[in-house]
């Protein structure tokens, strides 16, 4: 995944666990990246408009960089999904991290149509 991708899906993901700010040493954590590192990218992501980051405080996606995120997240998922259910990739959600940039919205949504789907309504009759 590109460095921006990658970390609009990590401050993305990680507001969805909490309250903005997402604070950089979460976002260092999940993706395995140097204080310094992840200091450099939010100014990055900041410039470009995807989040407004306050040092020592953390960075909270613009509704531009939500909306980008949110398309990131979906095809995080469905490649997730795809590296547990069929691959059975035991380390499927970091993989997934990695991949879903690099994934283009009509090749996630045919990797979504190969999946297996349990069907709820089909298990109560």
């Amino acid at each position: 995944m590109s460095g921006t991708a990658q970390y609009l899906l990590a401050v993305y993901i990680l507001a969805q666990r909490g309250e903005p700010p997402v604070a950089p040493g979460a976002i260092g954590d999940l993706l395995g990246k140097s204080p310094a590192t992840v200091t450099e990218m939010l100014q990055r992501l900041e410039s470009e408009g995807s989040v407004t980051y306050e040092p020592y405080h953390g960075a909270t996606l613009t509704e531009s960089g939500r909306e980008r995120a949110a398309t990131l997240h979906e095809t995080y998922v469905t490649v997730s999904w795809f590296f547990r259910s069929v691959l059975e990739l035991d380390e499927h959600e970091a993989e997934a991290m990695e991949m879903a940039g690099l994934v283009s919205p009509s090749v996630a949504r045919r990797l979504a149509a190969t999946l297996p789907y349990d069907d709820p309504v089909a298990d109560r009759s």
